[in-house]
């Protein structure tokens, strides 16, 4: 076609609008040019890339350098088999042209994924030296230079010495095999029932591959925990085989949740018992025939006797020996079982306890290759929870942190909630388990208890979304969670500036002012959702949404309407110290007389603990009524602020992105008022307490909010 007059107007009147115009999908890999100072000054100090090795891992590492350098500074890497000045090396440490530079305990010190990233003097001037003991650690340190070059940093003199925390830093898809997701909120699974271009699926395996690889996430469970037995057909086993073949050379290992029931249902064996010798005979030769596939197989994620699905305990088993069966199926490939302690039944005296009630008899009991699977909360992924007091408690079985990225309890994609800091706070509990400072992170990554593996969980709030996670924002929790998973004591603003600098710009005012809204967002929703330890007011089926009104299916009679909250016109609540359930028993000296007496009780944990009237005396001198009040309003208060602060950064950033979120916070300020009208609305037909006069009255009635209907396609 000729390129005519018409054509040429067309293309420079738009060209300024197109650039603009971003859709979040390259995440935090953004390799947009930077600011002409600071691509001038990396010019003057690198020019060359010296790749001392070959693999498949090394290419990728190159390749990334290669379109990092030239999308931040404009300019392309010379590259050599030889380093000279204004280098940047990879290479393997036993390569003998740089083994002076770095000394055996500093190689030690990295271990099989670590790496060493410094200048090293050449010649009359210097270079940057990329050395590891593998593949995957020349990976992941050449994603940090990336890192320090996108945020604007000094690259002149580094030294760092660096290795994950912990050994198994997982997310877990909870996809289904139709290709919906559950509790998914950024559209359906990037696994399953994609639709068919094979070049469309694959560009996307490979940039979520580099995207984990970029945070240091080495493991994905592709299939939900409430898992389909199919997954463990042929069909299927392939299908795994073939998403392993492009995440591998990404150090990224595919593992696979399973149904406990599977041998009756797939091959129609009489029994699924743990004991069974056929049963023992059908998981080993199913390990094997995925071996012969997926060689570097991660293991089994497995949900068991919990809501509903099967496990060795309908068979008069015990939890050990069936994760102990499935072990030994794994144990000749390198295979681990993950053993989730979600064991809740509603019918239970207090949920709280269970995971704690029956786990801790079998601590010790478990096969070297099995990890307990704990989430970070003794209830359920609430907005705040106290940490599971079997961390701390278990120290003959290695017990994992499972975290929650989609906010299934937050506001699902349309709330801004920022969850490093909900994860930082589980991390530095302390649970005094080995006496003071054995924090979460201690008992969990192998510092204060000897196991053979130490791992970390998160369930993904990635989809099939344009930009991955449905809020342009929720993309910080996946890679904070990445960067925390390899280093728990990373400071939790740092993080935030990074990911603002990486995935919208350098300028300080924007920066300043995001980072703000990101820091106190958490909080925020805590306030207008559940205040003071309360929890679980969300609706029962789709946890979205204030329901304090809401019966839970199954649970005791005496309970009812209120299992959690207890609202009554004595007072609201849950009493689990020694006059209630005795949960408090399940803690270390001095927290259980912590958290047992309300005087000592910190007030973000105190109706989690105890059950109060509505005019017992806050230390902050307030009513308990006032105080709950206070909270509710100050949530929407943030909200608000939020808005105003995010619409005074308009024309800072691309316009898309930037409505995006506009609208995005707008829909939570709505719903946050929603939380609050029908949360003290209800409360307040207990406690017969006026709300404060300084406050402003409710704008719905709760008569109207209880009719509201869930909308599920609002939020997708």
């Amino acid at each position: 076609m000729k390129f005519n007059k018409y054509y040429l107007f067309c293309y420079l009147f738009c060209l300024p609008f197109w650039v603009m115009a971003e859709d979040g999908s390259e995440l935090w890999l953004r390799y947009e040019k930077l600011p002409e100072n600071v691509a001038s000054n990396y010019q003057n100090q690198i020019e060359t890339l010296a790749i001392l090795g070959q693999s498949q891992t090394l290419n990728i590492a190159s390749d990334e350098l290669q379109q990092a350098f030239l999308g931040l500074t404009g300019c392309s890497l010379k590259t050599d088999s030889k380093f000279g000045e204004r280098s940047i090396i990879l290479s393997l440490a036993s390569n003998k042209s740089v083994s002076q530079f770095f000394t055996k305990d500093e190689l030690r010190s990295v271990g099989d994924e670590g790496y060493l990233l410094r200048t090293i003097p050449v010649g009359k001037g210097s270079a940057i030296l990329i050395a590891a003991n593998t593949d995957a650690g020349i990976l992941y340190g050449t994603f940090e230079l990336i890192r320090l070059l996108q945020t604007g940093q000094p690259v002149y003199a580094l030294e760092k010495i660096e290795s994950p925390k912990y050994d198994l830093r997982l997310l877990n898809h909870w996809d289904n095999l139709d290709g919906t997701v559950e509790r998914g909120y950024a559209g359906h699974s990037i696994w399953w029932n994609y639709p068919k271009n094979d070049e469309v699926v694959l560009q996307r395996y490979v940039d979520y591959a580099r995207a984990n690889a970029s945070v240091g996430i080495n493991g994905t469970v592709l299939n939900n925990v409430n898992a389909s037995p199919q997954v463990l057909t042929d069909e299927y086993i392939r299908k795994f085989a073939k998403v392993a073949d492009v995440l591998r050379p990404y150090h990224l290992k595919v593992y696979m949740s399973v149904n406990f029931s599977s041998p009756v249902v797939l091959d129609g064996l009489a029994t699924a018992d743990p004991l069974n010798e056929e049963v023992i005979k059908w998981w080993k030769q199913k390990a094997d025939d995925i071996y012969g596939l997926i060689p570097d197989f991660g293991g089994f994620l497995v949900k068991a006797n919990s809501e509903g699905q099967p496990g060795p305990q309908d068979f008069g088993r015990t939890h050990a020996d069936g994760a102990n069966m499935l072990a030994a199926a794994l144990k000749p490939h390198g295979g681990v079982v993950m053993w989730r302690a979600f064991v809740y039944s509603p019918s239970d005296t207090d949920r709280a306890k269970q995971a704690y009630n029956e786990f801790m008899p079998f601590d010790g009991q478990f096969a070297d290759n099995v990890i307990i699977q704990v989430k970070n909360g003794p209830v359920d992924f609430q907005p705040r929870e106290p940490f599971s007091p079997l961390f701390g408690a278990m120290q003959q079985t290695p017990a994992m942190i499972e975290f929650q990225l989609t906010q299934e309890y937050l506001g699902f994609s349309n709330h801004l909630a920022y969850l490093a800091p909900m994860q930082k706070e589980c991390f530095e509990s302390d649970t005094w388990g080995k006496g003071k400072e054995s924090t979460v992170a201690k008992t969990t990554d192998g510092s204060l208890f000897a196991s053979e593996k130490s791992a970390i969980a998160a369930v993904a709030n990635i989809g099939r979304d344009t930009n991955w996670c449905g809020h342009q924002f929720a993309q910080a929790n996946w890679y904070a969670y990445g960067r925390l998973a390899w280093n728990h004591e990373l400071a939790l603003d740092e993080l935030a500036r990074e990911w603002v600098r990486m995935t919208f710009t350098l300028k300080p005012e924007f920066e300043q002012s995001v980072v703000d809204i990101m820091m106190r967002s958490r909080e925020a929703v805590v306030n207008y959702m559940t205040p003071l330890g309360l929890h679980h007011l969300m609706g029962w089926s789709h946890h979205h949404g204030p329901e304090p009104w809401c019966e839970v299916p199954g649970a005791r009679e005496d309970w009812l309407p209120s299992y959690f909250h207890k609202a009554s016109e004595d007072g609201i609540g849950f009493d689990r110290s020694e006059t209630g359930s005795k949960a408090t028993e399940q803690y270390f000296s001095p927290l259980k007389e912590l958290y047992n007496n309300k005087q000592t009780c910190p007030d973000e944990l105190l109706l989690w603990f105890h059950h109060l009237p509505w005019d017992y005396r806050m230390k902050s001198g307030k009513t308990l009524w006032e105080e709950l009040c206070y909270h509710y309003y100050a949530g929407v208060e943030e909200t608000r602020l939020f808005q105003q602060k995010w619409d005074a950064l308009d024309g800072i950033i691309d316009t898309e992105r930037f409505a995006h979120v506009q609208q995005k916070l707008k829909i939570q300020t709505t719903e946050a008022i929603w939380w609050r009208d029908a949360c003290l609305l209800y409360f307040q037909t207990f406690s017969k307490m006026p709300i404060p006069l300084e406050l402003e009255r409710p704008i719905h009635d709760l008569d109207e909010l209880k009719k509201i209907k869930f909308d599920m396609t609002h939020h997708n």
